[in-house]
């Protein structure tokens, strides 16, 4: 059976993401990342595992809640 998630290293994640690794570590991690959702610790180890997908689902979630369009009057539209 072929696994449906990505797994990356914080490392990994920071390159892919445009992080760095101490921001994932102190502070996406357990308050925008939740183990069990966007990241594992295999093995009940220290190693953290990042699940690509659940990561980028967030990040799309997040950027598309912050679509903003300028008005005239200097006020925004969420719309």
């Amino acid at each position: 059976m072929e696994s449906s998630y990505t797994y990356l290293t914080t490392e990994e994640l920071a390159q892919r993401i445009k992080y760095d690794c101490r921001t994932i570590r102190q502070q996406l991690k357990d308050s925008v990342l939740l183990e069990g959702t966007h990241y594992i610790k295999p093995f009940g180890r220290r190693k953290i595992l990042f699940l690509w997908e659940a990561v980028e689902k967030e990040m799309l979630k997040s950027a598309q809640s912050n679509i903003a369009i300028p008005m005239a009057n200097g006020g925004v539209s969420h719309g």
